[in-house]
C-alpha cells in the first residue's frame, strides 16, 4: 500500500461546504504576504504547460500555502484505481516501501466533487479502516476535487497541520485547484496540438516513402514505429487480411514481437469491428484477448481504411497500469491510420498509372519501328537490289560489292529494330532479372498474406551487392539469356500462384540458384510448409505449364516433399543457352 492508502467501505458522508477565497475584497487593502504568495502560485501554475511539471508545482503549493506536512494529488480510472500520483512530504525509501499509491475508495473515495472534505482527525471518519504498516500517521485531512471540463481530473489530499485546517486553508485549496483546473486544460490542449503535429509529420513522411517506391514493408514498419512513439504506446502492431480472409498481426513494434507476430485475431471482435465497419475504440484492458495480449493493459484499435474499405488495423498496446487511451489519443491515431491507408491506395494508383502510360508509349514506339522505320529500310532495301539487277551490262566489282554490303546492312538493320519491337512488347526484358524476380514475389504478398523470402546464388555464393566477394546482380543478365530469363520469372509467378491457391501455408521460400559455364544451369525452387502434395490433385493446369517450360527449354520439373517432411518443395531447371 502507498502513503495516503486508506480503508474502503462505502463512504458515508461529506462536508458540502464551500468556503470562498479568503482574499480581502475591500478596495484600497493592500494584499498581504499570504495573498501575494498566493497569486504568484496561481501564476505559476498558468504559466506551466508540462503535465507532471505542473502537478508538482500544484501539490508543493498546496502544501506550504496551508502548511500541511504531506499532500498528494491522485488521478484515478473509472473502478477507482490510482493512474497517476503525485505527492509531497513522504521520502522515497517510505513511498518505495508501502508500494502501489492510494485508490479513491473509502475516506478517500469521500471527497466531494464540490466543496472540501476537512476533518480534524482521519480515523475519526466512519469510513476509515486503519493505515498499511509502515504508513505515516496521519490526523487532520483536507481533500478537495479538481474538476477540468466540468470532470474530476483528480483529487486532491492535504494532511497534518498542526492545530488542524481552518476555513482559509480551505480557500486557499479550493482557489488553488481551480487554478489548477485551468491550468491543466491549457497543457492538455498544448500537449494535443503538438501530438497533432507529430501525427501530421509523421503522415507525410510515409507519404513520401510511398512515392518515393520504398518497399511496403518498410512503409508498414514505419507506420508502427511512429504510432507507437507518437501515442507513448509500449507495442505498436498491424493486423492485415491473410490469404483466406484471417486477420494477422504481420508487422510488431516494440515489446512482444516475437511472440506477437503471426497472432491470428481473427475471432477478437474489436478487432474484426475495425476492419469490417471502421469502429474504432479504445479499452483500459485487455480482457478477453488472446493471452499472448492478455498481459497488456489499455489497448487502442484504429481502423485502416481506404474508399470504404478495410485495409488492416492498427493495434497500440501499453503495459498493464500504464496510463489509458483517451478520445483524442483515439481521434489523432484513427484519422493518422486513414492517412497511411489512403496513401497506400494512391500510391498503387499511381504505380499501376505508370506502368499504363510506360505501357502504352512503348507499345507506340514499337508500332511506329514496325511500320515506320521498317517499312523505310524495307523499300530501301529494294532499290538497292533494284539497281543492282536493273541493267544488262556488268556491274563493276566495286560498286558490286558496296551494293551487296549495303543490302547486308539494311537487312541486318531490320533485324535489330524487330528484335527491338519484340523487347519493347515484351516490357520485362529490359529489366534486370534480379528485379523482376523480386517483383514477382512482392505481389505475391497480397494472395499469400505475407511475404516469401528469396534468396539468389551464384556458383552456392548468395547474391548480395556491396558484400566482399559476393557475386553482383548484373551477372545474372551476363549469363541469362533473355529467353530464358523470361520463363524463369513466368516459373517463379506460376509457382508462386498455385501456393496461393493450393497450398494454405505459412511460409514460402523462393530460391534462384545459378550455376556458371561451362555447366551452367539455373534452378528454381519454391518451398512451402502447407498441406503438402495432394495425392490425387483436381487441378493441374499450373504445374503443366511448369513442366511443358521445363521441357521446352531442356531441363526438368518436380514436384515433391521437401527434406522437412512438411508442405511441398516445387524444383524447375533449365540449361544456360
Amino acid at each position: 500500500m502507498g502513503p495516503w492508502s486508506l480503508a474502503h467501505p462505502e463512504p458515508v458522508r461529506t462536508d458540502s461546504g464551500r468556503p470562498s477565497v479568503s482574499v480581502d475584497e475591500s478596495i484600497g487593502h493592500a494584499p498581504s504576504d499570504s495573498e501575494v504568495a498566493l497569486l504568484d502560485a496561481i501564476l505559476g501554475l498558468a504559466a506551466d504547460l508540462d503535465i507532471q511539471s505542473l502537478l508538482t508545482r500544484f501539490v508543493v503549493a498546496s502544501t506550504e500555502l496551508t502548511g500541511a506536512r504531506y499532500g498528494a494529488i491522485n488521478i484515478v480510472d473509472e473502478s477507482g484505481t490510482s493512474t497517476t500520483f503525485v505527492q509531497s512530504g513522504v521520502d522515497d525509501a517510505t513511498a518505495a516501501f508501502l508500494g502501489h499509491p492510494p485508490h479513491a475508495w473509502g475516506v478517500l473515495g469521500s471527497i466531494p466533487d464540490d466543496g472540501v472534505l476537512r476533518l480534524e482527525d482521519l480515523s475519526a471518519h466512519p469510513a476509515f479502516r486503519g493505515l498499511p504498516p509502515g504508513h505515516p500517521p496521519m490526523g487532520s485531512f483536507l481533500g478537495a476535487a479538481v474538476r477540468v471540463g466540468g470532470a474530476r481530473f483528480g483529487t486532491l489530499y492535504l494532511s497534518e497541520k498542526a492545530g488542524g485546517f481552518h476555513d482559509r486553508d480551505e480557500s486557499v485549496a479550493l482557489a488553488l485547484a481551480a487554478a489548477a483546473a485551468v491550468a491543466v486544460q491549457n497543457a492538455q490542449l498544448y500537449a494535443l496540438e503538438r501530438r497533432r503535429q507529430q501525427w501530421l509529420t509523421a503522415a507525410q513522411v510515409i507519404t513520401t516513402m510511398l512515392l518515393e517506391d520504398a518497399g511496403d514493408e518498410d512503409v508498414l514498419v514505419r507506420i508502427a514505429s511512429s504510432a507507437r512513439e507518437i501515442d507513448q504506446a509500449d507495442t505498436a502492431a498491424l493486423v492485415l487480411p491473410g490469404r483466406r480472409g484471417e486477420l494477422v498481426l504481420e508487422i510488431v513494434s516494440g515489446a512482444g514481437e516475437e511472440e506477437l507476430l503471426g497472432l491470428d485475431l481473427t475471432e477478437d471482435e474489436r478487432v474484426r469491428a475495425a476492419f469490417d465497419d471502421g469502429t474504432g475504440q479504445f479499452v483500459s484492458r485487455m480482457e478477453g484477448a488472446h493471452p499472448a495480449l492478455a498481459r497488456y493493459g489499455p489497448a487502442l484499435f484504429a481502423p485502416l481504411r481506404a474508399a470504404g474499405q478495410g485495409v488492416g488495423v492498427m493495434l497500440l498496446l501499453r503495459r498493464a497500469g500504464a496510463d489509458p487511451f483517451t478520445d483524442s489519443d483515439l481521434a489523432l491515431s484513427r484519422t493518422f491510420a486513414s492517412q497511411a491507408a489512403l496513401a497506400f491506395v494512391l500510391a498503387e494508383g499511381r504505380r499501376a498509372q505508370g506502368r499504363a502510360v510506360l505501357d502504352d508509349e512503348r507499345t507506340r514506339i514499337a508500332r511506329d519501328l514496325h511500320d515506320l522505320a521498317i517499312q523505310q529500310l524495307f523499300a530501301a532495301g529494294m532499290q538497292l537490289e533494284s539497281a543492282r539487277t536493273s541493267t544488262d551490262e556488268p556491274v563493276p566489282p566495286a560498286l558490286a560489292r558496296t551494293l551487296a554490303s549495303a543490302l547486308s546492312l539494311v537487312d541486318a538493320g531490320i533485324q535489330q529494330i524487330r528484335v527491338v519491337v519484340r523487347t519493347l512488347d515484351d516490357g520485362g526484358v529490359g529489366t534486370p532479372l534480379v528485379e523482376r524476380v523480386a517483383a514477382e514475389v512482392e505481389l505475391a504478398r497480397t494472395s499469400l498474406g505475407f511475404a516469401p523470402s528469396l534468396l539468389i546464388s551464384v556458383d552456392g555464393a548468395p547474391l548480395a551487392d556491396g558484400a566482399p566477394g559476393a557475386p553482383a546482380a548484373s551477372l545474372l543478365d551476363d549469363l541469362v539469356a533473355p529467353g530464358r530469363a523470361n520463363n524463369v520469372v513466368a516459373v517463379v509467378r506460376e509457382a508462386l500462384s498455385n501456393t496461393a491457391r493450393h497450398a494454405h501455408s505459412n511460409s514460402v521460400a523462393v530460391r534462384l540458384m545459378l550455376t556458371s559455364p561451362p555447366q551452367g544451369s539455373i534452378v528454381v525452387e519454391v518451398e512451402d510448409d502447407g498441406v503438402g502434395v495432394p495425392a490425387a490433385p483436381t487441378r493441374a493446369s499450373g504445374t503443366k505449364n511448369l513442366a511443358i517450360r521445363a521441357r521446352q527449354s531442356g531441363g526438368t520439373f518436380t514436384l515433391q516433399r521437401p527434406p522437412s517432411g512438411r508442405g511441398a518443395l516445387l524444383r524447375w531447371t533449365a540449361p544456360l543457352d
